[in-house]
Parts: C-alpha cells; structure tokens; sequence
C-alpha cells in the first residue's frame, strides 16, 4: 500500500505538470518525469514518463541538493537546475527540485524534469551541431527559483531573457512547480495517515525489499563477460564514426558495464554525461528482469558503470552534450547485442537508437484572433517546436518489431497534425509508414516513418539525429532495418541532408524525415509466407520484396500466397 501510495504521488505530479504545461512537448508528448526522493536523497518512487530521465535523476538530484546545501532550503522553496557536469544531461531538461517539510523537518525531495522547448543557443529549440556547451543555451548551476512559495522574479526574468519561446517556457516552468507542490501534498498527506517514524520505516523496507528483489533476479541472469562494439554513424562535423564500445559483467554483485574503449569526447554534439550513460545502463537492466520489481535505490545500488572521463561516455566541460542522448540511446543497442548471445529470447534486434530530434523555430506576427498574442502594442512573437520521430523496433525472439515507435528508454508520445499545424505556422504533408524499410527476418523488424514539413514562411530547421549510414543490425540471421534519410524537397528535387544540421528554409519548402527500420530476427526464409501475405497486403511489404527477400510467392490478383511456387522456391519448405 505504501509502495503504491508513493508511485501513485509521483504519478499525480506527472498529471498536474502535463495539464498545467504550455509546450506540445510537455502537455502532449510527455517529455519530462518526475520523483520523490527520502531525506537521505535516496531515490523512492518515480513516475514512468521517460524512462531515459530515471537513471539520470538518480545521479542529478543528490548532486544538485549536495552542491547548493540541503540546510539552504526552507518550505516553499525550490532550485532550478541543469548543468550536464553536475549530473545533468543536455541543457533542454531542467530539473527543479524542493525539499518536502513536515512537523519543522525535511522528509524528502519532490523534483520534476522537463526538456523545454528552446533554452537559448544558436539555433530555435536548442539543438544544433555545436562546438562546445556555451553554444547550446543558458547553462543553470543549482539556483533558486522559488522561494517561500513565491517564484524569485530575478532569477526568473533572468532564465527567460535567454530563451525565444518566453511564453511557453514560462508557463512549462511554472507546470513544474505545480507538480513538485502536488507532490509534496500527497507524500504529507501519506504521513498524515502513518506518522513520521512509520512512514520512513516503511521507505526503509520498500528501498530493502527492492534490493531483496533485484538480487534474486541477479541470480536468474547469466553469469560472466559479455561484450560488443558499435558507433554513432557521424559527429556533425566530421565523417569519421563515433566508436562506442561496452563490456557487461554479471554476477551476484551486480551488473557492471564498462564503456571503456569508446571515443574522445568531440568538438561535436555527440557527447554523453555520465548521467546519460548511467541512465542508459540503468534501462537496460531494469529491461531483463521482473517489470512488477519497483524501481528505487534498492535496484539502483546494483548498476555499476565504469565511463573513463572524457570519452563520448563521460564527457567532460566544456564538450556540447546537446546529442548525448543520440549516443545514448546507441549504447542501449549495444548492450542488447552483447547479452544476443546469452539472452537470445529475452533481447530484440537493433532498433532506431536514435533520439531523431526535429526541432524549429521563427517569429510570428501578432494574430488579432487571439487575446494573448494578439493583444494591443503586442510584437512578434519567436516560436519553437520540437519533436523526437519515432522509427522500428527490432524484431524479437517470437514477435516482429512494432512499427514507427520511440525505442528504448524514449516514451514520448506522438505530436498530432493537428495540434501541430494549430499552434506553428507549419503543414505536415505527409506522414506515414515507409514501405520495405523493415529488417527482414523470420521475425521482422518495425517499419520506419516518413514526415513532411512544410512551412509558409521562413524557419531555421535544425536535424539532430542519425542512422544515416547504417541501419539497425539483425540478429542471428536477420537483416539489417534500413538507413534514415533526411532531405530537402524543393518543387520535387530532393537534397539529402546530413543527420546533424541546421538550414534556413524560405516559404514553400519541405523537410522531409524518413526514419530507419528495426533489424530482423532470423533468416528471412524461415518466416511463415501468411505474415509475409498480410505484411503485403497491408502496404508494409512489395511483392517484388516477399519474393526477392523473402522467398515468398504473392499472386498479384489476389494478394495470397502461391504454396506451390513458394515450396519450390524454399526448397520444398512453404512453412
């Protein structure tokens, strides 16, 4: 009950922050999290938005209250914060944090984190090919923006003046000061019905129960060494690839990865912080045991990670992180490809691993329709949208790869057209499955997607992602998903961008994503002509695909399965 009571407090602060937010970004697709930490800052319960936060809340929030001082905070007051060296991530996702008081003591921390839609920097959103981090936006070293309950309007007016979207940020960071006070209410209202000395007995046990629990799960994984070697395709700035490599170690201790091998750390937006590489092997452990196991420090005491500093694994100041979890989300991939071998059931193929951000922004003129922008003596406002697009999963053990969604620890959810085209002055043309972009295997990967935008004035449009020059891998036979494209279409002639760029586009044109698809599992031939029939007849495979990839025969009339000719073609095998 208690361990429900706190989840369910996180998931309320998750509820006010999403209702109360002004960005698509937040108030629709659910880029943040939030958590409540006990009085020795150990993390207790978190709200499963974006699993990608988790682990790095774990590493920032301690940090964060450490470095600015615990006896510095009264009630009501709360710190603002997102410096990557500090156990932050990238300067998008700001953490604001509080102390809970009850009876004249502090009895934990609430804190929220939400990746804001521009922080400042060199390009609308935030997201750029950068050379180093003075570059991405306003860098935020543990300050208080709230205090007594009342917001410091110093420090806030200070934060906006470096940001272009003022008034949706504005109203993102008041939406999380909403959820870290929802929260603090219902954890006093959870001691108002238990008392003090047995609510933290209870934190005490559930945090000793976790750690009960995900040591017997230790013992059902295999034991030993396991290793694997990748790369981010390009830097932004070089050709040359990003080496990436991980060693997993098992045993009754825990599960210790070891990144040592990967490359320097680049003048280039593809830096991880330790938090991020944390957060990713964080994930990837939670991912093969009990999903009914709580997530709190007793699970977190059991990842050991080894990222030597200044690596793409541990970046140093002053490395740009604006892509860390680019690389990131990579190391995800890598991971599942070391264990293939030794949990060829519990793994899928390679996925998109990419973050795949689309971000973009300008000024728009005052709209006499609407009360807010449209206002007397109001100006042109600056705009900014940002989006991850999803792409396919890898194929498993016994299913195929989903189709066009986020991978891994990414959760956001989809930005309708509609809201979308209401809000920015953009047009989505197109947005669909790419047909044939699937891994194939005998169980195949998920497709990727393509989406057309499309804007009637001038932009700055920035591609911040990957998966450009190699697409996801396939395990134990399967094939590799396709590579992403990324391009500009003006009056129908196509120009491939690179995955990290940033263009200024004049009215009319279009950027056009198509993201990769997920890597097959097993050989191709062995996968049952009727998923292969309803793959083509569903638009997601050609039939000159079926039968050339596949060994698959598709009458053209009917769409069904010719089981003579594909018998003879597999060799007599139809199944």
């Amino acid at each position: 009950m208690i361990r429900s009571a706190l989840t369910q407090a996180t998931e309320e602060m998750a509820v006010a922050l999403r209702r109360s937010a002004y960005s698509t970004n937040v108030k629709t697709r659910q880029d943040f999290s939030c958590a409540f930490f006990d009085r020795n800052l150990r993390a207790v319960a978190q709200a499963f938005t974006q699993p990608v936060h988790l682990g790095s809340f774990v590493r920032h929030v301690p940090y964060a209250i450490g470095e600015y001082g615990a006896d510095k905070l009264g009630p009501g007051d709360m710190i603002l914060s997102n410096d990557p060296y500090g156990g932050g991530v990238h300067l998008n996702d700001i953490a604001l944090i509080g102390p809970v008081h009850y009876g004249g003591q502090v009895i934990g921390y609430t804190a929220c984190l939400a990746h804001h839609v521009d922080v400042g920097g060199g390009a609308p959103a935030s997201v750029g090919a950068f050379r180093e981090v003075f570059q991405e936006g306003v860098i935020i070293p543990r300050v208080k923006l709230v205090k007594g309950g009342e917001i410091v309007r110093d420090i806030f007016n200070l934060v906006l003046a470096q940001i272009r979207s003022k008034r949706e940020t504005a109203g993102d960071f008041r939406a999380q000061i909403a959820a870290n006070r929802t929260g603090a209410a219902r954890i006093s209202e959870i001691v108002d019905r238990y008392g003090l000395d047995e609510f933290n007995r209870y934190v005490d046990e559930l945090i000793e129960y976790t750690a009960r629990r995900t040591a017997a799960e230790l013992q059902k994984l295999p034991h030993g060494e396991f290793s694997a070697e990748g790369f981010v395709d390009n830097d932004g700035f070089t050709d040359d690839v990003v080496k990436l490599a991980v060693k997993v170690t098992i045993n009754g201790s825990g599960v210790r990865f070891d990144t040592t091998g990967s490359a320097r750390q680049r003048r280039a937006p593809v830096n991880s912080t330790f938090a991020q590489t944390y957060s990713a092997c964080a994930y990837a452990l939670r991912a093969l045991i009990d999903k009914d196991l709580p997530v709190n420090d007793g699970f977190y005491r059991y990842v050991h990670v080894e990222a030597p500093e200044g690596t793409v694994t541990n970046c140093v100041h002053p490395a740009p992180v604006v892509g860390g979890w680019e690389t990131h989300v990579r190391l995800n991939d890598l991971i599942f490809l070391a264990l293939s071998d030794a949990l060829p059931e519990a793994v899928c193929a390679g996925t998109k691993a990419m973050q795949c951000h689309s971000g973009f922004g300008g000024e728009v003129e005052p709209d006499p329709l609407n009360p807010v922008t449209g206002a007397p003596g109001a100006r042109a406002e600056y705009f900014c949208f940002l989006e991850t697009l999803a792409g396919g999963y890898g194929g498993r053990h016994a299913s195929d790869g989903p189709d066009a969604v986020q991978t891994h620890g990414q959760n956001t959810e989809n930005a309708p057209i509609e809201e979308t085209e209401s809000n920015y002055p953009v047009r989505i043309t197109r947005y669909e499955l790419v047909p044939d972009s699937e891994g194939a295997g005998r169980f195949r990967g998920g497709l990727g997607l393509r989406r057309d935008y499309q804007f009637p004035q001038q932009v700055t449009f920035t591609v911040l992602a990957d998966r450009d020059r190699a697409g996801p891998h396939g395990l134990f036979g399967g094939e590799t998903g396709c590579k992403s494209v990324y391009a500009v279409i003006d009056d129908d002639k196509e120009t491939v961008l690179s995955s990290k760029t940033t263009i200024d586009l004049a009215p009319g044109r279009v950027i056009s994503y198509r993201t990769s698809g997920g890597g097959g599992y097993g050989p191709p031939g062995r996968r049952d002509p009727e998923r292969v029939a309803n793959d083509v007849r569903d638009g997601k495979v050609s039939i000159e695909r079926a039968l050339n990839v596949y060994r698959v025969v598709i009458d053209p009339a009917t769409l069904a399965v010719d089981t003579v000719k594909t018998g003879q073609l597999r060799g007599g095998d139809a199944q």
